[in-house]
């Protein structure tokens, strides 16, 4: 909160793009005027959108099989994050009003996610009522045949319902984080 707001995309942006390669999981600036910034990793993804985006249609297929309270919570976990659904023109609501000037003025290629700390601690809550409800593999039955059956997608990103789990709990991995360090979470395709 102490870069003028004009200029925080861009700091953001500068610092995230670290000369540190991983595949999956946090990678911490070595240089102490960054330790106020972690970058997160989702692996198989490449740095690109298409998966989330592409876990957001998942979901949107198979929702309607979940139980109310997988649904609600999940609901309220990606509408956040990277749920595309029924009002597909809404991407502003990625960007919480107060950490940048207006979605209007902020020039970016592709999505951007922007969440303060109070709607971070929201979204973990969420992530807490959903995680019970999506054990690993093999159990769920519930959601694991309809996934199969209405969002597989062989040989594309999030081809299963392992890696729909997986990329999110990636995001249950950085929301965690940033929560237990009353940190923001900022989404950028590196």
């Amino acid at each position: 909160m102490e870069i003028a707001p004009d200029d925080r995309l861009e700091v953001l942006q500068e610092s995230a793009d670290a000369d540190v390669d991983v595949d999956a999981g946090w990678v911490w600036p070595a240089e102490p005027g960054r330790s106020w910034l972690g970058r997160y990793e989702f692996g198989g993804t490449l740095g690109s959108y298409k998966p989330h985006f592409r876990a957001a249609h998942a979901w949107d297929h198979v929702r309607g099989a979940a139980e109310r309270e997988l649904r609600v919570a999940l609901d309220g976990f990606l509408s956040a994050l990277i749920w595309w659904g029924p009002e597909v023109d809404t991407d502003a609501e990625h960007v919480d009003a107060d950490l940048f000037p207006s979605g209007a003025r902020l020039w970016r290629s592709g999505p951007l996610i922007a969440r303060g700390p109070r709607t971070v601690a929201r979204l973990n809550r969420y992530w807490h009522e959903a995680a019970p409800e999506l054990p690993q593999p093999p159990q769920l039955p519930q959601l694991r045949e309809p996934y199969a059956r209405h969002a597989a997608s062989p040989g594309g990103w999030i081809a299963d319902f392992e890696d729909f789990t997986a990329l999110l709990s990636g995001w249950a991995e950085a929301v965690g984080e940033a929560e237990r360090r009353r940190w923001g979470l900022v989404g950028l395709p590196l």
